[in-house]
């Protein structure tokens, strides 16, 4: 069983693969290429729990590339993947959002050594509330 953390990436994932599923059914990409990189992407839907270290690369490479083969949709990729499996895909999110997952990350680890629960996506919509809030 994955942990809540894991789980959460891989709901969102499921979420990514269902928009690009989509895109192929609408005939908006070449057939055969997008085929290939689905099936890279199922694989990574597999392998992810089995092993999230081993898997990491893979995801960099397919969010990644997710967002420079499918321009259309990039602005669909959930953010929290970006972070998630860090590296090139860091370079896709500006200094203030970088701050606010690192924000994030030092809180969930402090959580995690308290033995504590965290909820990742809620915590995160607090503090963009407060960002917003504070902005106002």
């Amino acid at each position: 069983m994955a942990n809540p953390h894991l789980e959460y990436h891989l709901q969102l994932l499921h979420h990514l693969r269902t928009i690009l599923a989509a895109l192929g059914e609408a005939e908006q990409v070449p057939e055969e290429s997008h085929a290939l990189f689905l099936e890279r992407f199922d694989e990574l839907l597999t392998l992810l729990p089995q092993d999230p270290l081993q898997s990491q690369y893979l995801g960099q490479d397919l969010i990644c590339q997710v967002i420079q083969r499918y321009p259309q949709i990039a602005h669909l990729v959930p953010r929290d993947l970006l972070w998630f499996f860090a590296g090139d895909c860091l370079h896709f999110m500006p200094d203030e959002e970088l701050e606010l997952y690192q924000q994030l990350e030092e809180q969930h680890y402090e959580a995690e050594q308290k033995g504590e629960a965290f909820d990742w996506a809620m915590e995160k919509q607090a503090r963009i509330e407060a960002i917003t809030r504070n902005q106002a």
